[in-house]
């Protein structure tokens, strides 16, 4: 079977907030955000690949990991390394050059740059 991704969530305990943050820390575009009394649910502007989103989930938060593609990924690491929790800073392995972090709830974030040479 061939399969392809087109849309990933990250679950979260209060929409509003987490919205805040990936807009404000991580410079994210909210194209649409709709809270109703069963939850939330809002999802970003996509420059290709699988939309990602966020929806509320009071009692169980995803933990996933999601990549995220970057044109230059030494300059958000500067942006970002003191406003946010590290998992790993940033480095260069396989010809990608990469850092990952964790969002409000858990759920890894990595940032990746690709066809970089080692370094």
């Amino acid at each position: 079977m061939k399969t392809r991704l087109t849309h990933v969530r990250a679950n979260v305990r209060d929409l509003d907030k987490a919205v805040e943050w990936y807009e404000t820390v991580l410079g994210f575009e909210c194209d649409c955000k709709d809270i109703h009394e069963r939850g939330g649910y809002a999802h970003f502007v996509s420059d290709g690949g699988a939309v990602f989103a966020l929806a509320t989930d009071e009692n169980v938060p995803s933990h996933g990991r999601f990549n995220f593609d970057v044109a230059d990924v030494d300059t958000l690491w500067e942006r970002l390394k003191d406003k946010v929790e590290i998992v790993n800073p940033v480095g260069t392995a396989h010809g990608i050059r990469f850092f990952s972090i964790k969002d409000l709830d858990g759920n890894v974030l990595g940032f990746c740059q690709r066809s970089v040479s080692e370094t």
